[in-house]
This record gives structure tokens, C-alpha cells and sequence, in this order.
């Protein structure tokens, strides 16, 4: 599996950070975020977000938060990532 680094947050002091990377081969986005708080997640996994759709947060999934900050390395990736579908 290879990734390209898209980018990270620009107001990162050398920790763990919310960073940005697409998939080489399957054009996904790969996001490293902050984990999102106990009330965040309740909200999330208690609210039928699209009629009949199932509640919750399943298992293999988790939510995280992305600082607006990142929206232009967001943009970026989006556009990497839909360059790299199109050569598939």
C-alpha cells in the first residue's frame, strides 16, 4: 500500500496531528484526525441522520475531528485523489 502525503496541520507543534494522505492505488482519502469527544460521538450515534439508515457508530468505523484549518490540504487531496480515479 502506498500513500502520498497531501499535507498537515499547519499549526502542528511536532505531536500527533491531524495530517492528510491519498491511497495510491485506490484513490481513497486517508485521514488521521483528533478523536472526537464522548459527547460528539453520542450525538453522532444517537441521531438517524438519513430516514431508515441504521443509528450508531459501527465497530470498524470511528469519528474524528478535522480543524477548518485543514480545508485547503483537504481540497488539495480531494483533487489529487479524483486525478488518480480517473487514470484507473
Amino acid at each position: 500500500m502506498d500513500l502520498q502525503f497531501i499535507g498537515i496541520d499547519p499549526n502542528t507543534g511536532g505531536e500527533g496531528s491531524p495530517t492528510v494522505w491519498v491511497e495510491e492505488e485506490t484513490a481513497d482519502l486517508v485521514l488521521q484526525g483528533i478523536k472526537a469527544e464522548e459527547a460528539l460521538e453520542a450525538l453522532i450515534s444517537g441521531t438517524e441522520w438519513v430516514a431508515g439508515h441504521a443509528v450508531g457508530i459501527p465497530t470498524h468505523e470511528t469519528v474524528i475531528r478535522i480543524p477548518a484549518r485543514l480545508v485547503p490540504i483537504l481540497r488539495e487531496a480531494c483533487d489529487v485523489a479524483e486525478r488518480r480515479a480517473e487514470l484507473r
